[in-house]
């Protein structure tokens, strides 16, 4: 499976391609808008998100609600498209014409700078489209495929919000099912209903402030088969693709597994999982230090991946740069931005998360059909019970 984006942040729309999803897959767009709703919630969201209502369009690999097994191409309209429609048109605008709006001020933390650099751009609007975190929208409406095909075999994904600022989330020993059903019902995605107010007073603050802040997020994945990813050759080890989905978000700035850098403050008795057998469910673990994965490979444990998210480096109290016209010293311009776009990020990593395992599953069990892949998924379960 692979999938490809395009589109900018002011842009028409944004579309994937996505390729090597089996036929049959039974695809509910009212799923896929589901995903598409959860990522433009959360306390500290900015103005963007009341005028962008994201609804999706699937123009291709998607027949009376079933999958062809041809490339799916999913499409999401920007809203405000109709007030940069000129801004951003395709077609030449005149040397020198107020709608071009030109950008020669470069971000601190942003992609401008560093883009316009590696692309000869003078303008650098041409990269600040591109590189926007509005990009995660259609990552999301992929990962709500990818969801929907893991459905199928009883994976089920979640994910909550640990962190944000200085204010850490108490952990809850409880089900996966009710963690989804909890940390949906929170403005910031948090289980932790003590954690939760601060969260949300840290964020005004910053709000009031002109600043902005980042946090930790956790995905867990449970129903995983044993064997998923492999040893064999580095890139092909799961822990390590997991990780690079995880720093491809924007804003994304670290990445641990299981108990990640905990490990460093303990002894290998602390750290490694004692394997397990019993006749009804086969192997498994006394416990989850290593988050599902052992050697690039599932253990069959729920997986546990955590991402921190630095704040956003747009603020309304901006930082110096410098001008890349003249070399003066100015403060930083504004776009509009989010105040803490964690909560949503956490939506965002479930969705990055789901498209790697989703692809592992497909090359484990590699089918043309759904028919075939369930049937080839049902075999393996077995053979590892009784391996």
């Amino acid at each position: 499976m692979r999938y490809l984006t395009a589109g900018e942040s002011h842009g028409p729309q944004l579309t994937a391609i996505i390729e090597g999803i089996p036929s049959n897959l039974p695809i509910s767009i009212e799923a896929i808008n589901e995903q598409l709703a959860r990522r433009q919630k959360g306390h500290g969201r900015g103005r963007r998100m009341q005028i962008e209502k994201d609804q999706v369009k699937i123009l291709s690999g998607v027949r009376h609600g079933y999958t062809t097994g041809a490339p799916i191409t999913l499409v999401v309209e920007n809203k405000d498209w109709t007030h940069w429609q000129t801004i951003m048109s395709a077609e030449p605008v005149e040397e020198g014409a107020e709608e071009k709006r030109r950008v020669s001020r470069p971000r601190p933390g942003h992609a401008d700078l560093n883009g316009a650099i590696k692309y000869h751009q003078r303008d650098m609007r041409n990269i600040l489209e591109r590189s926007s975190a509005r990009e995660t929208t259609v990552r999301v409406a992929v990962g709500a495929v990818a969801r929907q095909l893991l459905a199928a075999f009883g994976i089920q994904i979640g994910g909550q919000v640990l962190q944000i600022n200085d204010v850490v989330a108490k952990r809850q020993e409880v089900s996966l099912e009710e963690l989804i059903a909890r940390t949906e019902e929170s403005p910031v995605r948090c289980l932790d209903k003590e954690a939760e107010p601060l969260m949300m007073a840290a964020i005004d603050k910053a709000k009031e402030d002109g600043d902005s802040l980042g946090g930790v997020v956790e995905v867990i994945v449970e129903g995983v088969p044993i064997g998923l990813g492999s040893h064999v050759q580095w890139d092909r080890k799961l822990d390590g693709r997991l990780a690079q989905a995880i720093m491809s978000i924007q804003a994304f700035k670290g990445v641990e597994i299981g108990i990640g850098f905990e490990a460093a403050d303990l002894k290998g008795s602390q750290v490694h999982d004692e394997i397990v057998w019993n006749e009804e469910t086969g192997y498994s673990r006394k416990t989850n230090r290593a988050g599902g994965l052992e050697g690039g490979m599932t253990t069959g444990m729920p997986v546990v991946v955590r991402g921190v998210m630095k704040p956003i480096p747009t603020l309304y109290k901006p930082l110096m740069s410098v001008d890349i016209d003249s070399r003066e010293p100015f403060s930083a311009s504004i776009e509009r931005s989010d105040s803490c776009a964690v909560p949503a990020a956490s939506v965002v990593a479930e969705a990055v998360v789901a498209w790697e395992i989703a692809q592992a599953m497909c090359e484990k069990f590699p089918s043309d059909s759904m028919d075939d892949m369930i049937e080839n998924v049902r075999e393996y379960r077995a053979y590892t019970e009784k391996f």
